[in-house]
């Protein structure tokens, strides 16, 4: 599918070299924080719902949420938790709306860290979503 979708990660990210089937980015820190869980930033066509989520997910729950303009676009944020294994894990995620008419997807962010290490990544995670460019076909 082609798309002028963008987004600019820390350059030291590693980059998935094929990601799943929707998945336009994946990418990790190359530190391996003391909670063992390396913060994780992907970015999808589409959008999963909060109840899908809590179906999905461990010890799921809603922190926040909230909905804004950023740089034009109409975007919902969630900050939700949930574990994986023995980690308390905090996403924050952003979904970008499609403005209708158009039959383009929503594209969501979803950024991940253990919960002990959230503060040391929470700007990181804002920046990088400050930097998706929709473009005009995306958009």
């Amino acid at each position: 599918m082609a798309t002028d979708l963008g987004i600019a990660l820390p350059p030291s990210w590693r980059r998935t070299a094929a990601p799943d089937r929707g998945v336009l980015v994946s990418a990790r820190s190359p530190n391996l924080p003391n909670s063992g869980f390396r913060p994780e930033v992907v970015l999808r066509f589409g959008s999963t719902s909060l109840g899908d989520l809590a179906r999905e997910l461990n010890d799921f729950a809603v922190e926040d949420e909230d909905e804004f303009d950023l740089f034009g676009h109409d975007v919902s944020y969630q900050r939700f938790a949930h574990r994986v294994g023995e980690v308390d894990v905090v996403c924050d995620q952003w979904s970008w709306h499609a403005d209708a008419p158009t039959t383009a997807p929503d594209v969501t962010l979803t950024c991940s860290v253990a919960r002990q290490d959230y503060w040391d990544y929470c700007d990181v995670f804002e920046a990088i979503a400050e930097t998706v460019d929709l473009g005009p076909r995306a958009a």
